[in-house]
């Protein structure tokens, strides 16, 4: 599996940050319950990935999760199949223009 062939579903799932994971300031957020968390670009994607390479900008500082995930893996199988899923829910349930 390449991550460029991807739709790096990985990379728009939360990510929430252990006691012992050290990621650089800009791109820590919190979320709705104050939970340190990765932060997000306007379009979803984990701030630090670079969306012209899909490339983590902040690979030997990211979160342990992360270094859990593995490309190809069950996990991450299993979390492109449910976006695809998804994604194929929403095109039919859309109007045709």
């Amino acid at each position: 599996m390449d991550c460029r062939r991807c739709d790096a579903v990985c990379c728009r799932l939360p990510v929430l940050l252990q006691p012992g994971d050290h990621v650089p300031g800009q791109f820590l957020s919190r979320d709705t319950h104050g939970r340190a968390v990765m932060a997000r670009n306007e379009e979803g994607w984990c701030a630090a990935i670079d969306p012209y390479h899909l490339r983590c900008t902040i690979y030997s500082q990211r979160p342990a999760i992360c270094r859990q995930f593995s490309m190809g893996g069950d996990d991450c199988r299993r979390e492109r199949q449910d976006y695809l899923r998804q994604a194929d829910a929403w095109a039919l349930s859309s109007p045709s223009t």
